[in-house]
């Protein structure tokens, strides 16, 4: 080895470094021309990676947590020593905590994403189309939900995403620019669960917030407490309003509440379908039976395909780099990735175009995905719109040939086994409407692709009633009626 390369310092030690990184048989020789070529290759690339801080391959780093993380090898140490693996802070349980009532605006985090600054972030952030990875938004706006409740709730308490409530595109993300993520805490009455509110609008310059006709996208998250040493939900503070908007912010939350609890009370694994659903159904089954009636002239149309043929799954292990802050469990954001590209690729599929997402309708995260487990997820055309038949039987509006369009539904079911394959327990049901440049059109057959043809009925009726409530608020917000410049205005 060279004398340069044996003496100290920093460039030293890089150099060294290069060189015994360098293909061995450049190392068996004298440093020559293509050895200099390739040292000064590996320079440049090292050079590139370091001057790249904002890079990232997961959450972006301005929404990793402030308190203090902890090594896998360590949690998995305390794992197997029957220790709890979770941060000091969360174990911080015999002391008393401060459940006196907390302002909107306590818990209020903004954090700009310098894509259009940095190139090397828009790596992780943008598809080979061009186009922003919303499954990527999703990750991060869940980890922001979680920095979120935790300025509400303050230390001690364990906090996990319950439910994404509903996401909303207000405008296509299509422009590459800087992206200001905002959110609080818009409902809590004291007891264990809480609402966040989030938002994706175009950064505006010199660290101003962003208004209301800059939003590109909403979501709300429902996230719950537990105590952490008996895992069960715990008190938290509850919200107290300042203003009347704040008010109507909190009412629409608790309307909100009250519906997902109308809505399980009438799901259809407590009731069966009402009287135009069943009448619908049968409607279906008889389109079916004149479509194989050999003495019948009609016959199923090319675009109409079976629900069954349409779905596509996907099996991985859960990784530790994907954990969330309590250590032993997945993060639910990644959860949400996975499930939101996979409905991606299965619209896709169904109708060989790309689709453009719409909304993600309300999902629930039923049981925790460990690290470690393999998590495996089945997407499904559920629904799609304009329908196959109406519900007086005729025939469902026809997309326009010059420029046909369909929606469509896909459900995700999620289920987790450890790696032995052991119990399987479901973690949820995830829903993805797409709009698509083609008329195709979904057929069920059996009894359980029936009910779930239903219940994405449902989901799309309800969001089209959300929607146009969205646009009325929207419209008062630009009009002024919200203008207090926080996240809700």
């Amino acid at each position: 080895m060279s004398n340069a390369i044996q003496s100290s310092g920093p460039a030293a030690r890089l150099l060294r470094t290069s060189y015994t990184a360098a293909p061995r048989h450049l190392r068996l020789r004298a440093p020559s021309a293509q050895h200099s070529t390739w040292l000064t290759q590996s320079l440049h690339r090292r050079h590139l990676r370091t001057s790249a801080p904002c890079r990232t391959d997961g959450v972006f780093r301005g929404l990793i947590d402030d308190r203090l993380p902890t090594p896998w090898i360590e949690a998995f140490k305390a794992q197997q020593q029957g220790k709890a693996p979770n941060s000091s802070q969360d174990n911080e349980v015999s002391r008393e905590r401060d459940l006196s009532p907390k302002r909107m605006k306590d818990s209020y985090h903004r954090v700009v994403l310098p894509l259009g600054q940095d190139p090397w972030l828009s790596d992780s952030y943008i598809n080979s189309s061009g186009h922003i990875r919303l499954g990527t938004i999703l990750m991060d706006l869940d980890a922001l939900s979680g920095i979120v409740v935790y300025k509400h709730t303050g230390p001690g308490v364990t906090t996990v995403t319950a439910a994404l409530d509903r996401v909303t595109i207000a405008r296509p993300l299509t422009e590459i620019c800087d992206l200001e993520y905002s959110g609080q805490v818009t409902y809590a009455t004291g007891r264990s669960s809480v609402e966040i509110t989030c938002k994706v609008a175009k950064a505006r310059p010199d660290n101003e917030p962003s208004k209301p006709e800059d939003v590109l996208l909403t979501c709300t998250f429902t996230m719950v407490a537990l105590d952490p040493a008996t895992r069960k939900p715990t008190n938290i503070p509850r919200l107290i309003c300042e203003t009347p908007e704040e008010e109507q912010i909190f009412q629409q939350g608790e309307a909100k509440s009250q519906a997902k609890k109308e809505a399980a009370r009438i799901s259809l694994l407590e009731t069966e379908p009402n009287d135009d659903e069943s009448k619908l159904v049968h409607n279906i089954w008889r389109r079916q039976v004149a479509y194989h009636d050999p003495n019948n002239p009609i016959r199923q149309p090319s675009n109409v395909i079976a629900m069954s043929k349409t779905q596509i799954s996907d099996a991985s292990i859960m990784q530790p780099q994907y954990r969330n802050r309590h250590q032993t469990m997945i993060f639910g954001g990644f959860h949400m990735k996975q499930t939101f590209e996979l409905a991606f690729c299965c619209a896709a599929s169904f109708a060989h175009a790309r689709p453009t997402f719409i909304s993600a309708d309300p999902c629930t995260f039923r049981n925790p995905v460990p690290v470690g487990s393999v998590l495996y997820l089945t997407a499904t055309i559920v629904y799609t719109d304009p329908p196959l038949i109406d519900l007086d039987g005729s025939e469902g509006k026809q997309a326009d040939p010059e420029n046909p369009m369909t929606r469509v539904h896909v459900r995700v079911d999620s289920k987790v086994r450890d790696v032995e394959h052991g119990v399987a327990k479901p973690t949820g049901q995830f829903n993805y409407t797409f709009s698509v440049p083609k008329d195709v059109k979904v057929l069920p057959h059996t009894y359980q692709e029936f009910m779930m043809y239903v219940d994405a009925r449902r989901r799309v009726c309800l969001g089209d009633v959300q929607h146009r409530q969205d646009s009325t608020q929207s419209k008062e917000e630009r009009e002024g009626v919200a203008s207090d410049g926080n996240i809700m205005g």
